[in-house]
């Protein structure tokens, strides 16, 4: 279960950067997830709220917005959206796609007290 790993170092960047700009309390969190990240949402969430206890972020609510993946077909020459890995080409409807985005965790925003 990467999502452990994956919440606690979100929380380790909101704290800096709470620190940083002298917050003292997180309210909201919004996360960005890339379609092919492989992470399971209600596993995030619980993970999220351990992570957070103690924090400048206990209590917040998380936000997931989940962003498309990017990939590029060989067979068509053109750029574009896919949700899986098995996911074919929109466009051709081939499968030699070269995935070029798609697989990370960041954060998007934080809301502030």
């Amino acid at each position: 279960m990467h999502e452990v790993s994956l919440c606690q170092s979100a929380v380790d960047i909101i704290e800096q950067q709470a620190r940083q700009h002298n917050v003292n309390k997180v309210t909201g969190v919004w996360l960005e997830i890339g379609a092919l990240s492989c992470v399971e949402e209600s596993a995030l969430r619980f993970c999220f709220d351990i992570a957070c206890r103690d924090t400048v972020a206990h209590g917040s609510q998380l936000h997931i917005v989940y962003r498309p993946a990017q990939a590029w077909c060989w067979d068509c020459s053109e750029s574009v959206e896919i949700h899986t890995h098995e996911t074919p080409c929109p466009k051709c409807h081939g499968f030699n796609l070269k995935v070029e985005n798609g697989d990370s965790l960041r954060i998007k925003e934080l809301e502030i007290e």
